[in-house]
């Protein structure tokens, strides 16, 4: 290899080198801050209210003519 691909390999391991860290950093806070345990409530409450009469009755009403349409198909 020539000295001026050598520099500039250099450059992009250390570019690697500290997008890891910084990686690594956002990461660790998300842990423990409590990211997780916000998220995977939040997704849980999600996913039971999607699935609850209410929002069945919300996407009817946004659709009406969604039967139809799976009727045609």
């Amino acid at each position: 290899m020539a000295g001026g691909q050598l520099k500039f390999l250099d450059w992009y391991l250390k570019i690697a080198a500290v997008s890891a860290l910084i990686g690594a950093s956002m990461e660790l806070f998300m842990i423990h801050t409590g990211f997780y345990d916000k998220v995977t409530a939040l997704e849980s409450e999600k996913l039971a209210w999607e699935s609850s009469a209410e929002a069945q009755a919300l996407r009817e009403a946004r659709n009406p003519w969604r039967r139809l349409d799976e009727e045609k198909k």
